[in-house]
């Protein structure tokens, strides 16, 4: 498996060219999930309804990206169309699974987030697969794998922390940018668990 460096590395010039796509078809997805939660009390619902499908479509679009392939706005909406009871059932479960976790403590809270990180991207590759299924396959891909993924999303979010200072505005480059470096980690752990 290669290193996060090289992982990083290479999910940034995948990104190269792809920018102003990748920036819009993000900021969409956010402009969504924000919207839906500020709806009183239906907005609840609403956001656990459509936050698991648009996961599952930004891991779509993320791996589209990454492996060069024609991707267009709409693939946001791909789990709507394909998966959108397992994204929601995904969603639930592995929110319910951290939240169990974190109430016995942060550690294995943190640890089970670790596990099930794959879940999206597994979903977005096997639309017909159980949600149950994606979450046990993750946490199976993840064994050995954990602490390297722990470092990466440190990284990213020391450059979350820096995305502060400029009032927010470098969100924009760092959720595209997050989900391209995802979505080339899910394919080393792919060649690695073949």
């Amino acid at each position: 498996m290669k290193n996060n460096s090289e992982i990083m590395s290479e999910a940034r010039a995948a990104l190269n060219g792809k920018w102003p796509f990748a920036i819009g078809t993000f900021f969409v997805m956010s402009l969504i999930l924000i919207g839906a939660s500020l709806i009183p009390i239906a907005g609840t619902i609403l956001s656990l309804l459509i936050t698991g499908p648009l996961v599952v479509g930004a891991a779509f679009v993320g791996l589209k990206i990454y492996k060069n392939e024609a991707a267009e706005t709409n693939d946001l909406f791909f789990a709507f169309n394909h998966s959108f009871t397992n994204s929601v059932l995904a969603y639930l479960l592995v929110a319910a699974f951290i939240l169990l976790r974190f109430l016995l403590l942060i550690v294995p809270g943190i640890i089970a987030a670790l596990a099930y990180s794959q879940t999206y991207f597994i979903l977005a590759e096997n639309p017909s697969m159980d949600a149950h299924d994606a979450i046990l396959k993750s946490k199976k891909m993840m064994m050995g794998y954990k602490w390297q993924y722990f470092n990466i999303v440190v990284r990213l979010f020391g450059l979350g922390i820096l995305c502060l200072l400029t009032l927010g505005i470098g969100f924009l480059w760092l959720v595209p940018y997050q989900y391209v470096v995802y979505a080339k980690f899910y394919e080393e752990l792919k060649s690695v668990n073949a």
